[in-house]
């Protein structure tokens, strides 16, 4: 026979087994708990990582379209290549610059278009002109629109959402008159002029994009 004293032990050792199995699970539970915060935590990382090098690469897309915007504006104003048959060169002709065809806030037709008039007070032409605005209309030059030469863009993946596009502004060059005189003796007796280009590219969704700026003088 079972005495009192040998139930009651059995009774504690039930108990305990009971409070030791509510231990053990809760100690799971928290382990399973920690784990899933540490997994939430790795695939947000990881996300994060993917759309920090997904936004650099978009980012340096941009920057490469906007140096091939200011490579065909170089061209624009050179003539360039030879074989172009839209050229508009004779408006920066050393010694003898149009600057009837560069117009006040820029101009948007015939072979105005992209050329800005400097201003002296207040924004300067490229602050004021919407690069992202293509079409009719348009106040900045689309590249190969003057060079023929051609960019691919558009199509889905790493390619830019469009050309590049670029304006360009007259500066007065007070230091270069006797440089093209001597080199150049088809100039014109006119003053010298440097040119601000400012080109902006675009990455892949368009929204990403790169401003790039130089001075040429030609």
């Amino acid at each position: 026979m079972i005495t009192e004293m040998a139930k009651m032990n059995l009774h504690q050792k039930h108990r305990t087994a009971m409070n030791q199995g509510g231990l053990s699970l809760i100690i799971v539970m928290l382990i399973l708990i920690v784990v899933s915060v540490l997994g939430v935590g790795g695939i947000q990382i990881s996300m994060m990582g993917e759309r920090g090098t997904r936004n650099d690469r978009d980012m340096q897309v941009a920057w490469q379209g906007a140096e091939a915007g200011l490579i065909d504006a170089e061209f624009d104003i050179e003539g360039l290549p030879v074989a172009s048959t839209n050229k508009r060169n004779v408006i920066f002709k050393r010694g003898d610059v149009d600057l009837a065809k560069f117009i006040d806030n820029c101009g948007d037709s015939g072979p105005s278009i992209g050329l800005c008039a400097l201003k002296e007070t207040g924004k300067p032409a490229w602050l004021t002109v919407d690069f992202t605005s293509t079409g009719t209309g348009a106040k900045a030059v689309a590249l190969g629109t003057y060079t023929g030469r051609d960019f691919p863009s558009g199509v889905k993946g790493t390619q830019p959402a469009k050309p590049p596009r670029y304006v360009i502004e007259p500066i007065l060059d007070r230091y270069g008159v006797k440089s093209y005189r001597t080199t150049d003796p088809t100039a014109g007796s006119g003053p010298s002029y440097v040119y601000r280009v400012t080109s902006m590219g675009f990455g892949p969704n368009g929204e990403t994009q790169g401003v790039l700026q130089m001075i040429y003088r030609n």
